[in-house]
C-alpha cells in the first residue's frame, strides 16, 4: 500500500530559494565533514538534516535531457532541468568543510591521534539523530508494522560494516561494479563509500591510480580509472531513480529502513575500537645525518600515530674510521585503517590500557548529542 504522505516538494522542479543559502550551506558543511570520516557517509547527514529527499531528486534531475542540453549549449533549458541552485549551495558547504577540516582543523589527522573524541562526536550525533528521526515519523509510521523495516535496515547495515575484505580481481567489470556500489553507498545513510572500497579490496588500488595523475604514469592511471568512473556515473543514475521511486510511493517505509541503516552503522563508529592499520612506504629520500629532519627524528623519535609519518630507514653510508652514520634513508609511511573491532574500555581486559582516551570518547558523545539541538533547528529550515 502506498504512503498517503507525499514528499514536501515537486520532484521535477528546483524549489530552492536563495534565502535558504545559509541553511543549505550549513547542511552541506555537515555532509562534507562526514565524508572525511571513514564509516560515516554524507548521506547520513543528508537524512538527519532533512534534505535526503531533495538530494535524491536533485541527483535524478541530471538525466539524458540535461546532458543533451549541456552538449548543445541550451543553457536556459539546462538550468530549468537541473536543480543547480540546490547543488551550488550544498556543494559550497561541502567544499568549505573539506577545506576547513583538512587545512585549518586537520580532522584526518585527529582521527588517528584522537580517534575517541572524533568518533565519539559522530556516534553521539547519529545516536541522537536516530531518536529525532523516529519521533518525527507520523503516528502510522511508528506502528508495529514498521518494526520489521527498521530491524531489516539495522541488520543489513550491521552486516555491511562487518564484511571482511577479500581478494578480488582488477578486471574491467569488477572495477566497474566497485564504482557502482561505492557511489550508491555514499548516498545511503550509515554506509560509507570508502568502506565499500575496503570491502571490495579496491581502496588502495583506486588511490594508487589517482596518485598516477600528474606523473609519467598519468595515461595508465586514467585508463584504469575509466571503468571505476563509468560505474560511478551509471550507479548513481540508476540508484537515484530507484530511491526516488521508493520515496514517492513508500516514503515512510523507505525512511524507516534508512533509519535502520543508521542504527546498524553505530557499531563501526563506536569510539572505542581495536583498529588494524595497513602501512605502505610512499616515498624514500636519502639525507645526511646532519639534516634537521634526521636530527629531529633522532631526538624526538617517530610519531607513528599519524596518517603519515617519517622514520629512519636503512643506513646508506658510515664514516670509515669512526663508523658514524653519514647518510640515511628517510621513509615516509602512510597508514590506513583496514579493520576495527569495538570493545568496552571499562571491562577488565581493557581497563588499564593507557592509550584509550575514555574521558575524551564520552565527551565526544555528549557533544554529539547536544548538537541535536542545532540539527533539529536545521531540519526545519529547508
Amino acid at each position: 500500500m502506498k504512503d498517503k504522505k507525499k514528499a514536501p516538494f515537486i520532484e521535477n522542479f528546483d524549489l530552492t530559494r536563495w534565502k535558504e543559502a545559509p541553511f543549505l550551506m550549513a547542511k552541506g558543511f555537515l555532509m562534507g565533514s562526514a565524508d572525511i570520516v571513514p564509516g560515516v557517509s554524507g548521506g547520513t547527514m543528508a537524512l538527519i538534516t532533512g534534505i535526503y529527499d531533495r538530494l535524491i531528486f536533485a541527483i535524478k534531475s541530471i538525466n539524458t535531457n540535461a546532458i543533451s542540453y549541456a552538449f548543445t549549449l541550451k543553457l536556459r533549458l539546462l538550468f530549468e532541468q537541473v536543480h543547480w541552485k540546490f547543488f551550488l549551495l550544498l556543494g559550497s558547504g561541502m567544499v568549505l568543510a573539506i577545506i576547513f577540516f583538512t587545512r585549518i582543523v586537520p580532522l584526518q589527522i585527529y582521527m588517528f591521534t584522537h580517534p575517541e573524541i572524533v568518533y565519539g562526536l559522530f556516534f553521539g550525533l547519529i545516536l541522537g539523530s536516530i531518536v529525532l528521526l523516529i519521533r518525527e515519523i507520523d503516528s502510522t509510521g511508528r506502528s508495529w508494522k514498521n518494526t520489521f523495516p527498521l530491524l531489516a535496515g539495522a541488520l543489513f547495515g550491521y552486516w555491511v560494516v562487518n564484511l571482511v575484505p577479500g581478494d578480488t580481481p582488477e578486471t574491467f567489470w569488477f572495477v566497474f561494479l566497485t564504482g557502482s556500489v561505492a557511489i550508491s553507498a555514499m548516498v545511503l545513510p550509515g554506509i560509507s563509500g570508502s568502506y565499500i572500497l575496503l570491502i571490495f579490496n579496491k581502496y588502495d588500488y583506486i588511490l594508487t591510480q589517482l596518485s598516477y595523475l600528474g606523473t609519467p604514469d598519468t595515461a595508465e592511471g586514467i585508463i584504469n580509472l575509466i571503468p571505476f568512473v563509468t560505474g560511478m556515473v551509471i550507479g548513481i543514475a540508476a540508484f537515484s531513480r530507484i530511491l526516488s521511486w521508493l520515496l514517492k510511493n513508500f516514503r515512510t517505509i523507505t525512511i524507516t529502513v534508512l533509519i535502520g541503516f543508521l542504527l546498524g552503522s553505530l557499531y563501526i563508529i563506536w569510539p572505542f575500537q581495536e583498529r588494524e592499520y595497513y602501512e605502505t612506504i610512499s616515498s624514500v629520500v636519502t639525507l645526511e645525518a646532519t639534516d634537521p629532519v634526521v636530527e629531529e627524528l633522532l631526538i624526538y623519535g617517530t610519531e607513528s600515530n599519524h596518517p603519515e609519518y617519517q622514520r629512519i630507514g636503512r643506513v646508506i653510508e658510515r664514516d670509515p674510521e669512526t663508523q658514524a652514520v653519514e647518510l640515511v634513508e628517510i621513509e615516509t609511511v602512510s597508514r590506513k585503517v583496514i579493520s576495527s573491532k569495538p570493545f568496552n574500555p571499562w571491562s577488565a581486559n581493557y581497563r588499564y590500557l593507557e592509550n584509550v582516551n575514555k574521558r575524551g570518547g564520552m565527551i565526544g558523545i555528549m557533544i554529539g548529542l547536544m548538537m541535536i539541538i542545532g540539527i533539529s533547528y536545521l531540519r526545519k529550515k529547508g
